[in-house]
Parts: structure tokens; C-alpha cells; sequence
């Protein structure tokens, strides 16, 4: 049997929680800082979770993480 891969742009991006949710940083935190203010750079550094809905379409990706 061959071996099952995941994907590895997945699984640097995502990864599940003991309760078996998935989680993701959130997007725009990597440059043009100075013209977004204090609040919104605070609320970008905090972790998310995926929807549901999302999760679905890649769920067999993310097997081996």
C-alpha cells in the first residue's frame, strides 16, 4: 500500500485542536502596517477558527497533520 500524503501548504497553514477543530491565523499582518491602526493590528495577531463549511473541502488534506 502506498503511503498517504498530506499537503504540505495545508498543513503549515491549518491545524486541529484536541477537539478536533481547525485553526488558522489570520490574514493582512504581514506588511503596510503603518497605515492600520493599533485595534485592528491587536485583533489580527489572535488565532481563528474555520467554519465548518470550509473544513469539509479539505478535510481528507489535512488527515496526517
Amino acid at each position: 500500500m502506498y503511503k498517504v500524503k498530506n499537503s504540505k501548504s495545508i498543513s503549515k497553514r491549518f491545524k486541529i485542536t484536541v477537539s478536533g477543530k481547525v485553526i488558522r491565523r489570520k490574514a493582512s499582518r504581514s506588511h503596510l502596517l503603518q497605515k492600520k491602526t493599533t485595534k485592528r493590528k491587536r485583533r489580527l495577531r489572535r488565532i481563528s477558527l474555520v467554519s465548518k463549511k470550509d473544513v469539509i473541502n479539505f478535510i481528507n488534506k489535512i488527515h496526517c497533520l
